[in-house]
């Protein structure tokens, strides 16, 4: 799905070393700001332990994963809202992305150049959120004073999207991101039409040093910035960005000796993957059999009908019926087989809303 988490920040923080370490490719990633000007894109494969399951039971030719895609955004400078260091540019890139991945420097080092010559995590953050704050209100006032004009005529579509450009814009004038506010699920599908940048989801990248990821040493930068992110009701996830380029490219069994000698069960790169498959809203179904195990990205609360759609549209155009049943009792039963036995395979029409890993055979007629 053509869902992207844009990867954020001031620059010269670490944001193309992420990229490179989650899609193993190779941007420009060097010691001065803005390394990257054009963005980069990346498609990752979501870590799931359920497919390797699967592949056990079906023991199929290939495997196909879930994937999220990142783009790799060029370093925000304040002043960005006008136009400083090609930020109108910057800007737009961000606001044709569905999440935003935000990198903040979390470590002392004299060889790497600060752009506000001393690391502050919480000021960088709201350095970056101001930027993005301040363009999204230039926005919402134009916006506004448009719809205002049209709505003269008194259409009550129109009225009630200046009563919420009225409230978004109070809001975001007093400094609130557009994600905090308190929407009616009228008001949340009309705002999506805004197109707003701090109305996206955002999750927290600490980018911290080789010392405290060895040593899990106590960092006051970091836990500043998990309190700030609280205040957010956003998640803190920490990286050694030059770590995860490393462990990037071993082999599964190389990446396996390299945890356990920095004593880490999972690659902090695994749980920003994860955690951004869930801040798109995406969740993923499974189809099984000897040619292929594959995971289906969908958006979550899609039908079965709309599900299918994602496989083929003649899936969705002809659908008759969905055969479903869950990947923990197939991994508890052993097989299929075993499971009609006992009953746990269903029946589900086209209304019925799939969950996170149903395993699921479709019957459609074109």
């Amino acid at each position: 799905m053509a869902l992207q988490c844009g990867i954020v920040g001031l620059p010269n923080v670490g944001k193309s070393t992420l990229f490179n370490a989650l899609t193993k490719s190779s941007a420009p990633a060097e010691n001065f700001p803005f390394c990257t000007i054009d963005p980069h894109v990346g498609i990752v494969n979501l870590p799931d332990e359920r497919l390797d399951k699967l592949k056990n039971i079906y023991n199929p030719e290939k495997v196909i994963p879930a994937t999220v895609e990142f783009i790799d955004i060029a370093g925000l400078v304040q002043g960005a809202n006008k136009g400083e260091g090609l930020g109108n540019k910057f800007l737009g890139q961000i606001r044709e992305t569905s999440a935003i991945i935000h990198v903040v420097r979390c470590f002392d080092d004299p060889d790497i150049v600060h752009v506000n010559g001393k690391v502050n995590p919480v000021r960088d953050a709201e350095i970056i959120e101001t930027e993005l704050l301040l363009a999204d209100l230039d926005a919402l006032e134009k916006k506004l004073d448009k719809t205002k004009k049209l709505a003269r005529g008194g259409d009550k579509k129109l009225n009630f999207e200046v009563e919420l450009l009225e409230k978004l814009v109070k809001h975001c004038g007093d400094g609130y991101l557009a994600n905090s506010i308190e929407y009616s699920p009228e008001e949340f599908n009309v705002s999506k039409s805004f197109h707003l940048l701090t109305n996206k989801p955002i999750l927290y990248v600490a980018n911290i040093s080789e010392n405290d990821i060895i040593n899990d040493s106590i960092n006051q930068y970091l836990d500043e910035l998990v309190k700030y992110a609280s205040t957010k009701n956003s998640t803190v996830i920490k990286v050694c960005a030059s770590i995860e380029q490393e462990i990037s490219t071993l082999s599964k069994e190389e990446e396996e000796i390299f945890l356990k000698e920095y004593n880490l069960n999972e690659s902090g790169l695994n749980k920003v993957v994860k955690t951004s498959f869930d801040l798109l809203g995406l969740q993923t179904y499974f189809t099984g059999g000897p040619s292929e195990v594959r995971a289906w990205t969908i958006l979550k609360g899609l039908t079965a009908k709309q599900s299918a759609g994602v496989i083929h549209s003649d899936f969705e155009r002809g659908f008759i019926k969905a055969e479903v049943f869950s990947y923990s009792d197939l991994i508890t039963h052993g097989s299929e087989s075993a499971l009609s036995n006992l009953g746990l395979k269903r029946t589900e029409g086209k209304e019925y809303v799939v969950k996170d890993g149903d395993c699921i055979f479709f019957k459609f007629n074109v």
